[in-house]
């Protein structure tokens, strides 16, 4: 039994195991019920269903009825949180090396006007 601690896990903590990223994957190739699912991985059904069930609690993916079976598709809003966060990351990350570039260009800079200033008192 997969226990998970969190009632409704962030989308990295669901995709963070092997699994569920196997699962996600999968269902982002197209949308597909728990039978499909389990008849690709090393997994019992209960197990898929107890994997999709976190993923589900994450936003990652939505199921729908179709006769007996529910399919799971991947839910767009749960793709655009891991995007948004993503940006936010290399947004942050980006403006972070640019300021460490403009510094070292600044401080090169400086280095070269102070050598030049040496030089012409020098002459």
């Amino acid at each position: 039994m997969i226990a998970y601690a969190q009632p409704n896990p962030s989308p990295w903590d669901a995709l963070g195991d092997p699994t569920r990223r196997a699962i996600f994957r999968r269902i982002a190739d197209a949308p597909c019920a728990v039978g499909e699912i389990a008849r690709t991985l090393p997994i019992s059904r209960p197990a898929v269903s107890q994997h999709l069930r976190i993923l589900k609690d994450a936003g990652l993916v939505s199921d729908r009825a179709e006769g007996t079976r529910r399919i799971y598709t991947v839910d767009v809003g749960g793709l655009a949180k891991l995007r948004a966060d993503l940006d936010a990351f290399w947004t942050g990350a980006l403006g972070a090396f640019k300021a460490a570039a403009e510094r070292d260009v600044d401080a090169h800079d400086q280095d070269t006007n102070d050598k030049e200033t040496d030089e012409q008192e020098k002459s």
